[in-house]
């Protein structure tokens, strides 16, 4: 399987701003390039911190949405 078929997957649930910011950046830095990462989180702050996450340091935020409560994001992780 290459990098881009893999996702892994980080579960915020239950932690508040910074957490989840600080462990996405730990999460990111272990991806390869292209690989995926999915982001499920409870916090509402992550809807503002994770686009910003990934415009500054260059991600694609694939997806971004909001389900039963929690908000899921998938991030590509960039070059």
């Amino acid at each position: 399987m290459s990098a881009e078929e893999t996702m892994v997957t980080l579960d915020a649930r239950g932690l508040n701003c910074p957490e989840p910011v600080m462990l996405l950046h730990k999460a990111v830095a272990e991806l390869s390039p292209g690989q995926r990462l999915l982001v499920i989180a409870t916090d509402p702050t992550t809807q503002r911190d994770v686009p910003q996450f990934c415009r500054f340091l260059g991600h694609e935020l694939e997806l971004s949405e909001e389900q039963n409560d929690e908000f899921r994001y998938t991030i590509v992780k960039g070059a």
